[in-house]
């Protein structure tokens, strides 16, 4: 089944230029999107800042840092193989090292973010848990990896940012956020008197 999906979606990729220029953009570079999401979350100002939103972007950044940390090593321990690498009919729209796949680390980022910030902000993490699943499946369509390197992926960095959501991890996270959100405001100018 995972072979198999893996072939439809990379197949449909290979065949229809139009989707597969859309799926190396997120499979490449929007990645780079969802981190900007959570910076935009922390650096917010005004009516369109919250301490919350600075929370999860600092939350977002743990997350993500110790989602790619045990992604290196649970994809070491696993060693599976790309699609690519397995399968010749599997072609590879992007270019991309035979490095093994599971789980994928851009799944992993993505929605580490993207769930660090749905727990703090709802209009920041549903915008990165878009972009994330929009990655995941773009992963699949270039012939990076399986639905269940971005499944694998998606669920390790989900948990990791839960994990930080726990009160016991959540209150020093939320004193830097504090800390590092009084120091921001300091720094930006006053706001005009009418």
């Amino acid at each position: 089944m995972d072979t198999s999906i893996a072939k439809t979606l990379n197949g449909w990729g290979y065949r229809h230029a139009w989707f597969a220029d859309i799926a190396k953009f997120f499979a490449k570079d929007a990645v780079f999107l969802v981190v900007l999401v959570a910076v935009v979350a922390f650096l917010a100002a005004g009516r369109y800042g919250s301490i919350e939103a600075r929370r999860g972007a600092v939350s977002a950044a743990f997350a993500l840092a110790i989602g790619l940390l045990v992604a290196h090593f649970l994809s070491g321990a696993v060693d599976r193989s790309r699609p690519f690498v397995s399968h010749p009919d599997i072609h590879l729209l992007i270019s991309h090292g035979k490095d093994a796949g599971f789980p994928s680390d851009h799944a992993t980022g993505a929605f580490a973010i993207a769930v660090a910030l749905l727990l703090r902000n709802r209009l920041a993490g549903t915008v990165a848990l878009v972009l994330g699943v929009l990655i995941a499946v773009a992963r699949v369509v270039v012939g990076a990896h399986y639905p269940t390197d971005v499944i694998g992926g998606a669920v390790l960095g989900a948990a990791i940012a839960i994990a930080l959501y726990a009160p016991v991890l959540r209150r020093p996270l939320d004193a830097l956020a504090d800390w590092a959100s009084a120091l921001y405001t300091r720094l930006l100018p006053a706001p005009a008197r009418s």
